[in-house]
């Protein structure tokens, strides 16, 4: 009688810790779902963050563009100034003959 009344509770608390196993296991399993689709939906990496970052950077590489194109045109017209001032340098230097401050002018006639 003894063996079999110990028997019948060992067989009850496995049928119980069954029955709990398999309600447990999906009742994690699904809050685990809850927080993975939580991180996808709301967190750092999210979907609308991951959007709104690729936004900032389209305008940023747009801006970059810009910017590069910006900095050619000044570095060009720097450029010219620069071979301007040579070249207007060149010419009043040839053609009517002026010096610098303290510079000697040595003209030899054949």
């Amino acid at each position: 009688m003894l063996r079999s009344t110990l028997a019948d509770r060992l067989f009850t608390t496995c049928a119980k810790v069954r029955v709990m196993n398999s309600r447990v296991l999906p009742a994690v399993l699904g809050v685990l779902l809850l927080s993975l689709q939580g991180q996808l939906w709301l967190g750092r990496g999210s979907i609308s963050n991951v959007s709104s970052l690729r936004t900032e950077l389209r305008d940023q590489q747009l801006l970059n563009v810009q910017a590069i194109q910006t900095n050619a045109r000044l570095e060009a017209e720097i450029l010219d100034l620069q071979e301007g001032i040579h070249m207007v340098e060149y010419r009043a230097r040839a053609e009517l003959g002026m010096l610098k401050p303290n510079e000697i002018f040595v003209q030899i006639a054949k």
